[in-house]
């Protein structure tokens, strides 16, 4: 059977359309939002005869993905070509207005997710369901890979840490389609609205090379710095270098799949993270190398940095476990460097007196981990994994492939 993203399906279905017949529609999407030839989803709606386009919404980083760097709002416009609104869900609000929902009936929701808890397109579907059921207001989400599969990992979020990177008491890397996530969030928030899923075709999140990504559709990024599957799948450990002072190589060709600083000596730090937890590094090669941002941190600085590769013949899916290497690269760097100013603190997506890293893990407890000279990798394996196997058990009831 070939394979057919949900927005595929929609298109070549009429039967999947019908019940969208006479009634106004918005479409949530992204640049990634795309058929099979590339054609964006906006203008392949557009194209249906049977298909009332009234408006459109852009989350983070914007309908045409152009805002680089996290904290950049987009503003409200008007489409050139279909002279709809486009409303921004990262810019004046985050959550759809009134005026937003009064818009549309129906709200399709086509965004490529990357499976991580702090990638926003997921807070923003929640916020798009709870906007849906306050006006009456029916959400379809059609549906896209998860490229980082099935693999759970990560501490959960805990009560009181919820924000805009943390939508609930889910771990880092969630395991789950935007489709399924969705059923998660209305079984969990106790959520009434009429909500639906345009499933796709053929995916086999278990299937080997992609493992969650089918590697005959081509990669088109879905926000500035996710420019291929390596780096979706590091991300869940990756996304954290937000909350640190090291570099996550923004300002170069391979953001997010490295990290480094000029003042520190990468051989060392991956020496010393084999030494203190060698398991934690299997399924991927780990190379040292060199790199100079062009922009944001170290901008202009020769970075010392390391390159976590989760491709090629020593990749080793369910072995691969990004969170556990990025923490390990802090606790390797605080041994190493014991005075290391290791944590940035500025407001992270708007949440004020809280550290960074603290509201990208959900609570202090990775952090207080890494800064306590005493704990063991077997310390951070008993509270993270309790929390991942809890959530292989409450999210198991979602599973649609």
């Amino acid at each position: 059977m070939s394979f057919l993203t949900g927005l595929d399906r929609l298109l070549a279905d009429p039967a999947l359309r019908a019940p969208l017949a006479g009634q106004r529609i918005c479409l949530l999407a992204h640049p990634a939002s795309v058929t099979a030839d590339l054609t964006h989803a906006l203008d392949a709606l557009a194209a249906c005869g049977d298909i009332r386009l009234t408006a459109a919404m852009g989350p983070q980083h914007g309908l045409r993905g152009d805002k680089q760097d996290n904290m950049m709002e987009s503003p409200d416009f008007i489409d050139p070509a279909h002279g709809i609104p486009v409303f921004s869900l990262y810019g004046e609000v985050r959550r759809p207005t009134a005026q937003m929902m009064d818009s549309a009936d129906i709200f399709l929701v086509d965004l490529q997710d990357l499976g991580c808890r702090i990638y926003t397109f997921v807070t923003t579907l929640l916020y798009l369901l709870e906007a849906a059921e306050k006006a009456g207001k029916s959400v379809w989400v059609l549906d896209r890979p998860n490229p980082a599969g099935r693999p759970i990992e990560g501490l959960t979020l805990r009560s009181g840490w919820e924000s805009f990177v943390g939508a609930g008491p889910m771990p880092m890397r969630h395991g789950l389609t935007m489709g399924e996530l969705g059923h998660w969030f209305i079984a969990h928030f106790g959520l009434n609205v009429d909500y639906r899923v345009i499933a796709m075709q053929g995916y086999a999140p278990e299937a080997a090379p992609g493992f969650g990504w089918p590697t005959e559709r081509i990669w088109v990024n879905p926000s500035p710095n996710a420019p291929n599957l390596n780096m979706a799948r590091c991300y869940a450990g990756t996304v954290m270098l937000e909350g640190a002072t090291l570099s996550e190589g923004r300002g170069t060709t391979r953001p997010l799949e490295l990290f480094g600083a000029p003042d520190i000596d990468a051989r060392k730090v991956i020496g010393k993270m084999q030494a203190l937890a060698s398991h934690w590094l299997a399924g991927c090669i780990l190379r040292d190398c060199w790199f100079e941002p062009t922009f944001h941190k170290h901008v202009g600085a020769l970075c010392a940095g390391v390159h976590i590769h989760a491709e090629g013949p020593a990749y080793v899916h369910h072995a691969f476990r990004p969170w556990r290497v990025q923490a390990l690269a802090f606790k390797a760097i605080r041994a190493l460097y014991p005075d290391y100013p290791l944590w940035r603190d500025f407001p992270y997506e708007y949440e004020l007196g809280k550290l960074p890293i603290d509201v990208i893990n959900g609570s202090p407890l990775l952090r207080e981990w890494v800064d306590d000279g005493a704990a063991t990798a077997a310390d951070l394996d008993d509270i993270a994994g309790a929390d991942e196997r809890a959530w292989a058990e409450t999210r198991a009831a979602h599973l649609l492939y």
